[in-house]
């Protein structure tokens, strides 16, 4: 059997013994008949692998959820307050200025903090937010402290304070608790003195909020019977899942009140409640947080100087996955859809579709602006245009057919590629006089085995966008290449532009619209398993194992049909063994 240590060792010499990668083409190499009956075996090894739920571990909040879970906390943002030009950017939440960016954790997303310890620095900063936020809360306006226990004078009653310790630890510890789990609070306020009764009380909301019930989840968790030999998660817990997955921030009242009835694990209830939470604008976070991070989109930030035209170019792949993600919409959208978002910073790249948008009227005295989008059709540039991998700003932040298809290799069809040979070298440039386009250059350049496995795979992917440019435009035959102000290389002369090739597999296509067909038929199975295992790492917030490959391969198997869609795999991963049950490792004594 496979344990989870030698699961990523063994995927990886699998899928270099099926693609000839391995062993190297100077080493003994096995027959066909050997590559088939190991791959074979490690299939039979996957197919008896009992699926699991993950050990239960308690996860810190990253920089994000703990932000968003604060602002919910207390009822509003901690601010700085910035003098900010229209053609600048600059963050305003405190919390994201002061606490360290989060690295991807094993998932490859920031969500898995699991490797991310807590330092002194960042406890450091934590208290100086609690501060902060405590110091707003008891100031002099008390807005929020009013919203929970009405007027208010000089000094706080003991009912008062009491309303504030029990309003307050719901929140902090996100599920229920009883006078018994507050006695220590609660005994510290009833014996203050009016005169320090405040000062009691702030001094214990700070507590709860440093305590390692609010910095982590799932160390209050608690289960439920089970027909199966994995515990379910109590629905507090579920709550969290369920809030963190959606929106990257604590449950609300709602989940928290079905939470306490015991309701919120009912089928019916817990899709009413998928259904509602997708409806709400804090279901952006699915793009800000997953899609950006799964798709690179903060690449965008380095393709222009100008901070409008750079909001454009990454605010339209934002909203189109906002809307594929809460709009119900089909999987195979990601690759070909006849709907866009756009703005007058990107309508040029939808000439005849882009008179759909309602008129823009420039403020006065701004030379240029960030723009909402506006949802377009495609029509006239639907043979071209449409999904994610056509859009200007996911063209510009992958230059060249190497960059594009190996983002196209890994992001979409979910390949991981080894690094380049030490020595790889790069693309000679055209000679004086030479007559070679690019391609033909290139095929020189790949003539080397180890270059060539890998690229046999993603050169197809990136020469098939050959007929968009730099920045993102589509260059028609019979447009001549131009060489624009701050561009280093000018776009080439679409006549010399040979968008055809062939995957591995033998599918040939003659243009990209050519391959995206190809990528949502013969390879929609491929894109669809890359989608679910995604968005399930994501949910899960660690990192995917061989355990996991059960629920992968049911979920694959529900939603490779062509009228899947995204809500049928918020469902599904919702409503799967590892989001709803758990498992403990045994202890010794």
């Amino acid at each position: 059997s496979l344990g989870e240590s030698s699961f990523d060792d063994w995927e990886s010499v699998v899928s270099q013994v099926r693609d000839e990668t391995m062993p190297p083409a100077d080493e003994a190499q096995p027959t066909a008949d050997e590559r088939k009956r190991l791959i074979e075996w490690y299939q039979s090894i996957l197919r008896e692998t009992e699926p699991h739920p993950g050990f239960h571990r308690p996860r810190r909040l990253s920089a994000h959820e703990y932000r968003n879970t604060l602002h919910s906390v207390f009822g509003f943002p901690l601010e700085v307050a910035v003098i900010e030009a229209e053609q600048t950017d600059a963050e305003t939440s405190l919390v994201m200025k002061l606490l360290p960016t989060d690295p991807p954790g094993p998932s490859g997303f920031k969500n898995d903090t699991s490797a991310n310890p807590l330092t002194r620095v960042v406890w450091e900063q934590y208290s100086y937010l609690i501060d902060n936020a405590l110091d707003r809360l008891f100031g002099d306006r008390r807005d929020a402290l009013r919203a929970i226990i009405g007027p208010v004078g000089t000094e706080l009653t003991p009912q008062q304070a009491r309303t504030v310790i029990v309003t307050f630890a719901e929140r902090v510890f996100r599920r229920r608790v009883s006078d018994a789990d507050l006695a220590e609070a609660l005994d510290a306020i009833a014996s203050a003195d009016p005169d320090n009764r405040e000062s009691t009380v702030r001094a214990e909301l700070k507590t709860m909020l440093l305590s390692p019930r609010f910095l982590y989840r799932g160390l209050m968790m608690e289960t439920q019977s089970s027909e199966s030999r994995f515990p379910r998660v109590d629905d507090f817990e579920l709550a969290q899942r369920l809030s963190y997955f959606l929106w990257a921030d604590m449950p609300d009242q709602e989940l928290l009140r079905l939470a306490s009835e015991s309701r919120l694990s009912e089928e019916s209830v817990l899709r009413a409640q998928v259904k509602r939470m997708l409806a709400s604008p804090k279901s952006r976070s699915l793009a800000e947080h997953l899609c950006l991070e799964w798709f690179s989109l903060d690449e965008i930030d380095h393709v222009s100087n100008n901070p409008p035209v750079r909001d454009a170019l990454k605010s339209q792949p934002l909203d189109f996955l906002h809307d594929l993600f809460t709009q119900d919409r089909l999987l195979t959208e990601l690759i070909v859809s006849e709907r866009t978002f756009i703005n007058p910073h990107t309508a040029k790249f939808y000439p005849g579709d882009r008179s759909q948008m309602t008129g823009y009227k420039r403020s006065k005295g701004i030379e240029i602006e960030r723009v909402a989008n506006q949802s377009i059709t495609l029509e006239k540039t639907k043979d071209h245009r449409g999904g994610l991998l056509t859009m200007p700003g996911v063209l510009a932040m992958n230059r060249g057919p190497i960059l594009r298809g190996t983002w196209m290799l890994e992001r979409i069809l979910g390949e991981r590629l080894p690094e380049p040979p030490a020595n790889v070298g790069s693309i000679p440039p055209r000679a004086p006089g030479e007559d070679r386009s690019f391609r033909e250059r290139f095929e020189i350049h790949r003539a080397n085995r180890a270059c060539a496995v890998c690229h046999d795979k993603l050169d197809p992917l990136g020469f098939a966008l050959q007929h968009y440019g730099n920045e993102g435009s589509y260059l028609p035959l019979g447009r001549v290449g131009k060489k624009r102000k701050n561009e280093k290389t000018a776009d080439p002369d679409p006549a010399t532009l040979d968008a055809s090739g062939a995957l591995p597999s033998g599918e040939r296509f003659a243009d990209f619209s050519e391959l995206r067909q190809i990528l949502v038929t013969s390879r929609r199975e491929q894109v669809v398993r890359n989608i679910v295992e995604r968005t399930l790492a994501y949910a899960l917030c660690r990192k995917l194992t061989l355990q996991d490959r059960a629920t992968i391969d049911n979920m694959v198997l529900r939603l490779n049909r062509p009228d899947a869609t995204y809500g049928d795999l918020i469902h599904l991963i919702t409503e799967c063994l590892p989001f709803r049950h758990t498992a403990f490792r045994e202890t010794t004594p």
